[in-house]
């Protein structure tokens, strides 16, 4: 059997661990490095460089932040139902590179005249668009890569825990070098380079992730891969309508980091949304233990939600 019910079955180790746990380790180091560094610079790039008020700034940057946090769960489900978390990891972590290098396109800086500044809406465009490939990237990338980490371990193995630790060491890692590195550059010799090595680090991260995909030994794959290939439109089969709709999820992306009310409004509906089906799902769907269990799952969920919003 394979796909995502089913962990790897593990004979060679390393440090202990699966040997599939140190491509996942790098791999993800260097898509927190590039996700951070970017992020470190977003806020001084939209002000000095675009010559966005204050404002109007830290509308754009909360919107992205918004958008990048909810697409997991959507990512998430896609891939756990049916592309698989090695598939969806490998797609978010393409889309990332081209977010990457299309931040890394610099243009004609704004400047300021009596009517307003004066804006290359070209580069600005290019701009918008690479925000909302991250955007979807992430999406399919941050939630399944841990998940690919589970399923390296059985349920009873007391490694798993250690492994989890290890894994999260890789990220906090890339992220706080990220910072350090990217906003160094970015202040220092142009928002170009700043942006050009965060997206370095993810192409380092997805090769590293694509050539080491052996070592995972069977952990991640999609659940149904017949089902998978099977056409479903003419010839086109469930895998290509899956990026073809993620496609058309970058376009809506890039109009909502430019309509920040819009994307508010969503959030709210969303949220409301969520907690509804949750609940349902509880009440109707789990048993007394499950139930408890996703109630406190909400819990957690509504205290980090807090940080968050006020990180």
């Amino acid at each position: 059997m394979t796909g995502n019910t089913v962990m790897a079955q593990n004979t060679t180790t390393v440090l202990g661990h699966p040997r599939g746990l140190p491509v996942l380790f790098f791999a993800a180091m260097w898509e927190r490095f590039s996700f951070y560094g970017m992020r470190a610079l977003l806020m001084f790039y939209l002000t000095k460089h675009w010559l966005f008020s204050d404002e109007v700034a830290a509308g754009i940057y909360a919107t992205y932040g918004s958008l990048v946090y909810l697409t997991p769960v959507i990512g998430g489900l896609i891939a756990d139902r049916y592309l698989g978390f090695r598939k969806a990891v490998a797609f978010g972590a393409f889309l990332l590179v081209l977010g990457h290098i299309g931040m890394a396109v610099e243009g004609d800086p704004a400047v300021m005249t009596a009517a307003g500044a004066v804006r290359d809406e070209g580069v600005l465009q290019v701009f918008y668009l690479s925000l909302a490939l991250i955007i979807v990237g992430v999406g399919f990338l941050k939630p399944n890569i841990s998940g690919i980490v589970g399923r390296l371990y059985g349920p009873d193995d007391p490694r798993r825990d250690g492994g989890f630790t290890l894994f999260y060491m890789g990220i906090n890692v890339g992220a706080f070098t990220a910072s350090i590195v990217c906003g160094y550059l970015g202040e220092t010799y142009g928002w170009k380079y700043g942006f050009g090595v965060a997206g370095l680090g993810m192409l380092l991260g997805l090769v590293t992730f694509l050539r080491g995909r052996e070592r995972l030994e069977g952990a991640g794959e999609p659940p149904d891969p017949a089902a998978l290939a099977r056409p479903v439109v003419g010839p086109v089969t469930q895998e290509a309508v899956i990026y073809l709709c993620s496609l058309m999820a970058v376009a809506a992306a890039w109009f909502l980091v430019q309509e920040r009310a819009l994307v508010g409004s969503l959030l709210l509906l969303t949220g409301a949304g969520a907690i509804a089906g949750i609940g349902w799902f509880s009440a109707a769907r789990c048993t007394r233990v499950e139930r408890h269990r996703m109630l406190l799952v909400m819990l957690l969920t509504a205290v980090s939600v807090l940080f968050w919003a006020l990180f």
